[in-house]
């Protein structure tokens, strides 16, 4: 099956508390991204690397992927069919003003066996916080093409960073393959080395 596989979750905040009403609109002053740190079984050192623009309206910012796979069946190891990636990034946003992740989509390329299935799962979290709750994206085969998820905060449950402090983003990322009942292989990959595959985060902003 040759297409596009969509499906959208709702992330719940282990921090949940009301909060002031966001920004109407992104500032309009610099906003800049330094990762601090890549790590995890699905990026290691030397053979995969990750990176990150802010769009040039201030409202989102994309991650970039290179090599994160998940693969199983066709004589893949138990380790290549669960895979995580962990960046820390650091946001200079201007004064005045903070910030939190209102909604994050995600996107990749599969090649899935009829019964075969894979997952993809993520969640972020400031340096000192309690990380958002997973939301698990399911994609059944047969499927061969790219995939889609998207996972919204609602309002009320926006975590914000701390204002006027500079608090390192978490963003945990994971892709996971099983073999099932198919003979043969399976994957499912989080790599800009296919058109339109980044990864978005959709900033909610807020002044102090």
């Amino acid at each position: 099956m040759l297409g596009i596989l969509v499906v959208a979750g709702m992330v719940l905040s282990a921090l949940a508390a009301p909060v002031d009403s966001p920004a109407e609109s992104a500032p309009a002053g610099k906003i800049t991204l330094d990762i601090k740190t890549i790590n995890g079984s699905g990026c290691p050192a030397g053979t995969a690397t990750a990176s990150a623009d802010v769009a040039s309206d201030n409202t989102s910012f994309t991650v970039h992927y290179t090599n994160f796979t998940a693969k199983a069946g066709g004589g893949a190891s138990a380790l290549d069919a669960r895979k995580n990636c962990q960046i820390n990034v650091l946001v200079h946003v201007p004064q005045g003003f903070t910030y939190a992740i209102a909604r994050a989509d995600y996107r990749g390329f599969a090649h899935i066996e009829s019964g075969a299935s894979a997952l993809e799962q993520a969640n972020y979290y400031f340096t000192g916080t309690a990380p958002t709750a997973r939301v698990r994206h399911t994609f059944p085969g047969p499927f061969h093409g790219v995939w889609r998820a998207s996972d919204t905060t609602e309002v009320a449950e926006l975590v914000f960073a701390p204002c006027g402090e500079d608090r390192n983003l978490n963003i945990n990322a994971e892709l996971r393959a099983d073999a099932g009942s198919s003979g043969g292989a399976s994957y499912i990959e989080m790599d800009s080395e296919h058109a339109s595959v980044d990864t978005i985060y959709h900033f909610a902003w807020k002044t102090c």
